[in-house]
């Protein structure tokens, strides 16, 4: 039984035109140098208890696999202590004991597992995952982070979508690096159920 209590919330950090990364999985383009005088200033306390309020995480591979590349470049894993659930059919290194890999049914595995467990949810990458968790009318909200740069081409925020989905702004705030974060609700929820590849 799905807890009603619990929130599932789409958030990756996006180019303006809408690419969570390069056609090679390359984000380099993260780093901003702009400066916008008139944005906020991201307080690190805010940050902290922000994070704190997120009760776990869900990626694709690809995006496990660039948390583990940064995380060995020295910038530290992202996701702290929280549980971080993996959505493939790989075999990959599982390296602490947060991390759970799953493979089959999204809607059940959200419905029937997190759902219950976890009050605020994460879907945080990529595309495939963000545009599965759509198409089975799974998300209650989207963040939007985007950055301040154009790249052209790469792998799409959403992938694939095969319908219109509704959605209401309720919030949006530009930082001081250029950097605007904008969350919308998602209207309706249809009932459906479908397997992850």
């Amino acid at each position: 039984m799905a807890n009603t209590d619990s929130r599932v919330t789409i958030h990756m950090a996006a180019s303006l035109d809408g690419f969570i990364a390069r056609r090679d999985g390359g984000v380099d383009w993260m780093e901003t140098s702009d400066e916008f005088a008139d944005g906020d200033t991201l307080d690190p306390a805010y940050v902290e208890s922000f994070h704190q309020a997120i009760d776990c995480y869900v990626m694709g591979s690809r995006t496990y696999e660039t948390a583990l590349n940064f995380e060995a470049k020295g910038f530290g894993w992202a996701y702290g202590d929280k549980p971080v659930f993996v959505l493939t059919h790989r075999d990959l290194p599982k390296t602490r004991d947060t991390i759970t890999f799953h493979a089959g049914d999204l809607a059940r595995f959200v419905n029937e597992r997190l759902r219950p467990a976890f009050r605020t949810i994460w879907f945080v990458g990529g595309g495939a995952v963000a545009g599965e968790c759509l198409r089975l009318g799974l998300a209650d909200e989207i963040r939007y982070t985007m950055l301040p740069v154009l790249i052209g081409d790469g792998i799409p925020f959403f992938d694939k979508l095969d319908r219109d989905v509704a959605l209401h702004l309720i919030k949006l705030k530009a930082y001081k690096n250029g950097i605007v974060e904008t969350c919308y609700e998602v209207k309706g929820h249809p009932a459906e159920t479908g397997k992850f590849a």
